[in-house]
């Protein structure tokens, strides 16, 4: 201590400048520690300013989306709607298509008139036709209005729609064949006529039908059409081009023995086009038309031939060894695992064949099939196929037959007309289908044959097998039928087109949409056995809340 003290008395400015030091220093501490401080607190009010910045945003946006921007509005479809024409005949054709994409289905239908409804007042003389003449018109599914209607032939040989590419426009198109030849492209969307074409096919023909749309073999980006004309024992083979209907290289010719019909299959990346008369089978190769129509040869993936099927065919006939006889009916295509497989209906008997080796999967007797064979589901995923049969004068046999093995699921006898339209089928919720059939049912301590057969609409769902429900009964003439959902997996529908046919004398034609729930809520249960689990409005009520599945 005296050192120190000794120290101070000897050195008093150094002891004031260390002292002086050490406060600078502590005041410097002090002033970082300060600003440090000073930055956290202003990158704390920064946070917090932010943090309720981007709060507000969301609210507004949440608000904004709730209250001010509105919805897109859902179409509301009326459960049943109804559109008359007056002074005209009706075609046998239907078509469902989105013609206003308003994500609803829309129908598509032909009538034959001097005039066009009052809608648009179009005339036959617009598209340079005599009149009367066949009227192309699409109808909203929402609610019956009239979207277009557009002149389109003279006479109405067929009409397909929702062909893509058609024209090279966007929108799908439709294909009327007319009479006189003629062929004409419609956009599906407008009802424009995008290209009209004349054509030669001949006197006495007869459209085989569908018009089948091949790969673009002209390379202008467009596919290509196929028709097959019938004439006598002659098949004529035109290609006309998609993107204006001209017709590409010649007319060709096939021989077969009788009226023909085909279907067209796809094995592997190969094309088929099968035609069958009563007792004979032809196949022919996409490759083989092309080439006799055109006189050239030409490389496509698609043009490709089956080895398997080529040696099947002669080579001098086309005739395809499939079958060794029988008068045949039909020929349907039926999805396999994992490729198409041929049903052929003869006058005894339904065969499946294996369309890769051409070998029989099952056959099943049935005499005198009625109508075109038909898919649905009958249990869950497993593909089912509708037949009815004649079993005697206006009576008929529906059965359910599983495409694995050919077994009979489910079987119903009717009364039926002899132009009694086909059978439909819907896709429900548990992955099976439920069955529109027309006839009339009656208990076998009922059956009286000596009048003539009601038509009755029944519903049938696999989950009660054995009840009926009678939806409607029409006295009308039935030109047309059909039944889809209108919306994806909901407001499942039937279509009905009643009037007299271009044969009969004009009178009034209607169209009608029906909401199929509408019609089983008013139903009557019909027992097919005696075992009634569940009451009438039980049933009733379950069926009506079924749910429906686009598959």
């Amino acid at each position: 201590m005296d050192n120190k003290d000794s120290e101070a008395e000897i050195h008093p400015l150094k002891t004031e400048d260390v002292k002086a030091q050490e406060n600078h220093e502590n005041s410097v501490e002090r002033r970082i520690i300060s600003k440090q401080s000073s930055r956290l607190s202003r990158l704390s009010r920064w946070r917090t300013a932010a943090f309720f910045v981007s709060l507000f945003l969301c609210l507004i946006i949440v608000f904004a989306f709730s209250f001010i921007i509105p919805c897109p509005e859902r179409p509301v479809s009326e459960r049943t709607w109804f559109r008359n024409y007056d002074n005209a005949v009706a075609y046998q054709f239907l078509a469902i298509e989105d013609v206003n994409e308003d994500k609803v289905q829309d129908v598509i239908f032909a009538f034959k008139a001097g005039n066009g409804s009052s809608s648009f007042n179009r005339s036959c003389l617009e598209e340079d036709l005599p009149s009367p003449c066949a009227f192309l018109a699409a109808v909203s599914g929402t609610n019956g209005g009239a979207l277009w209607e557009t002149p389109a032939a003279q006479e109405l040989e067929w009409m397909e729609c929702g062909i893509k590419q058609l024209a090279g426009a966007e929108a799908p198109g439709c294909l009327v064949v007319g009479k006189p030849a003629s062929l004409t492209a419609i956009d599906l969307w407008t009802g424009e006529v995008r290209w009209r074409q004349s054509s030669d096919f001949g006197a006495n023909y007869t459209v085989l039908t569908p018009v089948s749309v091949i790969p673009d073999v002209d390379s202008d980006g467009v596919q290509d059409l196929i028709i097959f004309i019938a004439t006598g024992d002659k098949i004529k083979t035109f290609i006309h081009s998609g993107k204006n209907g001209k017709q590409i290289g010649s007319t060709g010719s096939l021989n077969v023995d009788g009226t023909a019909r085909y279907i067209r299959l796809n094995p592997g990346s190969s094309s088929y086009f099968l035609f069958y008369t009563e007792n004979s089978l032809y196949a022919y190769s996409l490759k083989d038309l092309y080439s006799a129509a055109t006189g050239m040869e030409i490389k496509l993936p698609s043009l490709e031939q089956d080895p398997q099927w080529e040696k099947n065919i002669d080579r001098t006939t086309h005739r395809l060894s499939l079958l060794s006889s029988g008068d045949i009916r039909y020929l349907a295509k039926i999805p396999g695992q994992s490729r198409e497989n041929v049903l052929v209906v003869n006058s005894e008997m339904a065969t499946l064949i294996n369309a890769q080796n051409l070998q029989t999967l099952w056959t099943l007797n049935v005499s005198r099939v009625v109508s075109e064979p038909l898919l649905g589901y009958y249990k869950p995923d497993v593909l089912g196929i509708v037949l009815e049969s004649e079993i005697g004068p206006n009576r008929k046999k529906v059965m359910i037959v599983e495409s694995g093995s050919g077994a009979v699921q489910w079987d119903l006898q009717l009364n039926s007309r002899a132009e009694s339209p086909g059978p439909a089928t819907l896709p429900t919720a548990d992955h099976r289908s439920t069955f529109l059939i027309w006839g009339e049912y009656q208990a076998a301590e009922n059956e009286t044959r000596s009048r003539a057969p009601l038509q009755k609409l029944y519903l049938f769902h696999p989950s009660y097998t054995n009840v009926l429900l009678e939806l409607r009964n029409s006295t009308d003439q039935i030109i047309a039928f059909d039944a889809a959902l209108f919306e994806r997996s909901r407001h499942a529908c039937y279509v009905l087109l009643r009037g007299p046919q271009p044969s009969e004398e004009p009178g009034s034609v209607s169209l009608m949409k029906r909401k199929l729930k509408e019609d089983v809520s008013e139903s009557r249960v019909i027992w097919l056995s005696q075992v009634a689990a569940d009451s009438e409005q039980y049933v009733r009520d379950r069926l009506y809340r079924m749910r429906f599945h686009s598959r």
